[in-house]
């Protein structure tokens, strides 16, 4: 059996770099630890820490094809932060003109949570713990 320590990071590639990188950044408040443009690749790698952890590369390449997001498609379905707050984290998602889904309770657990959309209509959730 394999022994995982934990995720290492989530990699993401976006439409708009710029608009992706405001987001990411000055809304979800993510810190980049180091920006990359690759001239061979067109490309941009933005990695990027929660609380001192690597936790995303936002990448940007030419003209990608769209995600197939809704219908749900086989793949990644969502990436998920946890929270403290959960109203207080839809009244500031809404201060920056983020529709928030409204809040559901989790069936199993109890807890509440509510999803986002990125700039790329990824599917964000927020887990309130």
């Amino acid at each position: 059996m394999l022994r995982l320590q934990h995720i290492h990071h989530i990699a993401i590639i976006c439409s708009d770099y710029t608009r992706s990188k405001r987001f990411y950044t000055e809304i979800l408040g993510l810190e980049i630890i180091r920006e990359v443009y690759r001239k061979e690749r067109d490309s941009y790698k933005l990695d990027l820490s929660l609380k001192d952890e690597y936790v995303i590369e936002l990448f940007s390449f030419p003209s990608p094809p769209d995600r197939v997001s809704r219908p749900e498609a086989v793949g990644l379905r969502h990436l998920a932060f946890a929270v403290t707050d959960l109203d207080a984290c839809v009244k500031e998602l809404t201060k920056n003109q983020i529709k928030a889904e409204p809040i559901r309770i989790d069936e199993f657990t109890g807890k509440r949570f509510t999803f986002i959309a990125d700039p790329d209509e990824l599917p964000i959730e927020f887990c309130e713990v």
